[in-house]
């Protein structure tokens, strides 16, 4: 790992005070161990509660100990024993930030700091969390260690496959299915990632890529800032946008390693822009479903917290948390609400939504992560100008009215999932006396005709439809000047999501056959 590597090159370097940041104590000292064999030094590790201990682990977990000093469970008494030995060792402090905070603590590291240079000794602070006081930010060095990657996942799974029926391993043999299982499993700890493996073998059987899905729900519900969104929808439940679902379907496998050999970069995202209630959700809902992957999304109020300096931590906690469970589809609903006053944020927020947007499109620029972005908007007015660049999306879809097929498969679909037969209703005029009305709005039609229905004790007919649409005046009539110049707009700026488009044309009134 690269993580092991740069540890590694530090205490070569002699570098004397080191805090590395992770969870996994044993996956980290085990490798700690195997640098420390490698040069011919120990691995002595502290702790509050068990004092000194030499680390003689062979395996993640295995600590066989050869001496347990508990009379030095005391930090300070700790810190004077790193001082005093005279062997060529690695000490590792575990949870050592609580004690940080002690003056004496501090200066005797701080001491330590400058006689460790000249020994063949190395201080390491392992801790989950990142606390050091400001005495000591020019004596540490931090390494973030990373998450477990392909290499160590897979042996966890072939391990956990030679414990289960013969008739298992040969169904979880095929190379792609695999893949996409330890995809599924990247962002988890290797304790996490045996559970849930072992969860999932007794679950349903096999290798489920949803019930490995639903780990991750742990880690998003921990950051406070992002929601796990169930995906239920599926690429069927959309109507139309059949360019959209083109482009989607066929960046399905985009993130496995066949894509990157055969020299495919990983897709960054798109921006869905156009009409309100014409798939744009809907469809960023769907994605996640489609490619298998976890859907987060981003609540931008979230972000802006009433303390200051919070909101910046903010937005890179949600990055840093997105990038550690990637891939996974990340959806920022009505993004020109959230970043509205870009411009004037100088003056009426001391520049704290400047900010975190700086932030925002700065990663969406040059993120390396397999994390894809779906972001809507349907006011393109308050959409601040950078990012609409190109570099920060893959592709700018615009969503417009459905057309008349599009409306005829909406319908069919909202039947169907209120368990009517659509071959029990007039589609094709249904279809025709809905013009310029949205995806949503036909949807509302039908639940309105479906509560005349039950008010009346009979069951649902085309003649409820076609009253309830006479009565409903759509969103085109109301924002007509808005469509148009958004269609307008969209004409040269970016890709029709439908095959046959409304393209340029006005809003005009209905006009009804019943």
């Amino acid at each position: 790992m690269q993580s092991d590597k740069e540890i590694e090159y530090l205490i070569r370097a002699r570098y004397p005070l080191l805090y590395v940041v992770s969870w996994e104590e044993g996956r980290v000292e085990k490798a700690l161990h195997d640098m420390a064999k490698e040069r011919g030094k120990r691995l002595i590790c502290w702790s509050v509660t068990e004092g000194m201990l030499e680390f003689k682990g062979e395996r993640i977990g295995d600590p066989r100990l050869t001496s347990r000093t508990r009379d030095l469970r005391d930090p300070l008494r700790a810190l004077e024993y790193v001082l005093d030995s005279t062997e060529e060792a690695i000490f590792v402090l575990r949870d050592f930030h609580a004690y940080m905070q002690d003056p004496t603590v501090i200066r005797r590291l701080r001491d330590l700091s400058h006689y460790l240079k000249s020994s063949s000794k190395t201080l390491i602070i392992l801790s989950p969390l990142l606390k050091i006081p400001p005495e000591l930010e020019k004596e540490i060095t931090v390494v973030d260690y990373g998450l477990p990657g392909v290499e160590e996942l897979d042996p966890i799974i072939e391990a956990i496959l030679h414990s289960v029926p013969e008739r298992v391993r040969i169904e979880e043999s095929d190379p792609t299915h695999r893949e996409r299982v330890i995809e599924a499993a990247l962002g988890l700890t290797t304790s996490e990632a045996e559970n849930v493996f072992a969860k999932s073998i007794v679950q349903k059987g096999r290798f489920d890529l949803d019930v490995i899905l639903a780990e991750k729900e742990q880690i998003i519900r921990k950051s406070g800032v992002l929601e796990f969104y169930h995906a239920t929808e599926k690429f069927s439940d959309v109507g139309g946008l059949d360019e959209l679902k083109k482009w989607l379907r066929k960046r399905t496998l985009s993130f496995t390693k066949r894509a990157r050999e055969f020299g495919l970069p990983q897709p960054k995202g798109i921006l869905l822009i156009g009409v309100p209630g014409c798939g744009k959700s809907l469809t960023a809902k769907a994605i996640g479903s489609l490619w298998k992957l976890p859907l987060l999304r981003l609540d931008v109020g979230k972000i802006f917290a009433g303390i200051v300096g919070s909101s910046e931590e903010n937005i890179r906690k949600a990055i840093k948390t997105a990038e550690a469970i990637a891939p996974a589809v990340l959806w920022l609903d009505e993004l020109e609400k959230g970043f509205a006053g870009t411009q004037s944020s100088t003056y009426s927020d001391a520049g704290t939504t400047a900010r975190v947007f700086g932030t925002f499109v700065t990663w969406l620029q040059e993120k390396t992560s397999p994390v894809f972005v779906v972001a809507t908007a349907n006011n393109i007015d308050l959409l601040p100008p950078e990012l609409l660049r190109k570099g920060r999306f893959d592709e700018i879809f615009f969503v417009d009215l459905p057309t008349v097929e599009e409306r005829r498969e909406i319908f069919r679909i909202h039947l169907q999932k209120r368990k009517r037969n659509p071959e029990d209703f007039d589609l094709d005029l249904l279809a025709a006396s809905t013009e310029e009305f949205s995806g949503s709005e036909i949807e509302q039609v039908i639940i309105s005709a479906l509560y005349d229905a039950f008010d009346a004790q009979r069951e649902l007919t085309t003649e409820d439809l076609l009253a309830n649409i006479t009565d409903m005046i759509p969103l085109s009539r109301t924002m007509e000047e808005e469509i148009n110049a958004l269609r307008e707009w969209a004409h040269a700026r970016a890709r029709p999501a439908s095959l046959k488009v409304i393209s340029r044309r006005t809003v005009g009134p209905r006009k009804l056959e019943i």
